[in-house]
């Protein structure tokens, strides 16, 4: 609907009059106010505010101007909409930032950047509606680098939910600056919100794209997540060695099986055992004997479902008897795939180690 009103022209119409047999002369910006008129009548939601602005004015002072319409007029212009839709074979959304859109994922992220640019260069254009579109991780980067003023008209034209959550991972002193900033930001002129809007989306754009959405900390991390004990633990005290900082927050990002008493919630239990198959559950805790953290861990899963299914996974434990490391560890790495897999539907949250 809103396209076929923005192909609004000057050209002059005749629509024949009952009366007389007199015409009267329609523009199509006058036809589009006629069809606005009658569907706003109607109840119809319409995506006006996908036009550009200036065409959203005019279409506006066009409304304002027009007076009575007869009934012929309004069936007649109605009619011809309807056959101009009727005709329509093919839509395109209009727009270099509607064409950007559809080709997500198509382009290369170079050239998508470029055409970025010159999107956030037209008069038209505005920046915040990509930027509030925008991911807070995204967002934060510039946030920090920012001064207190332009923090806090950035935090002004986000969503408030999103700008809360950006306030919060700022640190304590700049966030109570940012938000005392943010009670003086009454009198910033749009003039200067938009200059602001297209620099950090300039900078955002002009970022250079990343080989690896995680980071070499998570991957690492991921890797260790499923390699057997003794690779682990040799490698991390390689990296001790190499990096201790590093080393650390590898260490923070890892978690297996013995993990699961400090990180898994005890009421997510029962949906960990429901996403594994029963005799990978059983190797997995039958393969913790001997080791005392694998064994606490074994226990948090046993104690953390219901009793009779409990106590019938402790008896098939008795029968399994003696299980070889390799297919212990494969188990409990199943275990834990199933818990990121949980974690990545947000079906579940993992605790941090340092919360209770």
């Amino acid at each position: 609907m809103a396209r076929a009103l923005a192909q609004i022209k000057p050209a002059q119409i005749a629509v024949p009059r009952p009366a007389s047999g007199a015409v009267t002369l329609l523009s199509r910006r006058q036809k589009a106010a006629i069809i606005v008129r009658l569907m706003l009548a109607e109840g119809s939601p319409l995506p006006l505010s996908s036009l550009p602005d200036g065409l959203q004015a005019e279409l506006a002072q066009q409304i304002g101007q027009m007076r009575l319409i007869d009934r012929q007029t309004l069936n007649h212009v109605v009619a011809e909409f309807l056959s101009e839709l009727e005709q329509v074979g093919l839509s395109f959304p209009g727009g270099l930032e509607g064409a950007l859109a559809i080709m997500d994922g198509h382009i290369s992220s170079g050239t998508a950047s470029r055409l970025r640019r010159l999107v956030g260069l037209r008069p038209d254009a505005d920046p915040w509606d990509r930027l509030t579109a925008l991911p807070p991780e995204a967002l934060l980067p510039a946030l920090e680098d920012e001064s207190t003023e332009v923090a806090a008209v950035m935090l002004s034209k986000m969503p408030v939910a999103k700008a809360a959550a950006l306030l919060g991972k700022l640190p304590g002193d700049k966030a109570r600056r940012v938000a005392f900033a943010m009670s003086r930001t009454g009198n910033v002129d749009p003039g200067t919100v938009r200059r602001i809007g297209l620099s950090l989306l300039g900078q955002l754009d002009s970022q250079p794209p990343k080989a690896f959405e995680a980071g070499p900390v998570e991957r690492v991390g991921a890797i260790l997540n499923v390699s057997p004990e003794l690779t682990r633990e040799a490698v991390l005290q390689g990296l001790d060695e190499a990096d201790a900082g590093f080393a650390e927050q590898v260490r923070k990002a890892i978690f297996t099986f013995t993990h699961l008493p400090r990180r898994l919630n005890p009421r997510d239990v029962p949906k960990v055992v429901r996403a594994v198959d029963q005799p990978t559950l059983v190797t997995a805790l039958a393969g913790t004997s001997g080791n005392a953290e694998r064994e606490a861990a074994a226990e948090f899963i046993l104690a953390n479902m219901s009793q009779r299914m409990a106590q019938a996974l402790r008896e098939e434990i008795g029968a399994r008897g003696k299980v070889k490391d390799k297919e212990a560890e494969a188990a409990m790495n199943s275990i834990i795939a199933a818990i990121r897999s949980l974690e990545a539907d947000r079906e579940l949250a993992l605790r941090h180690d340092d919360e209770e």
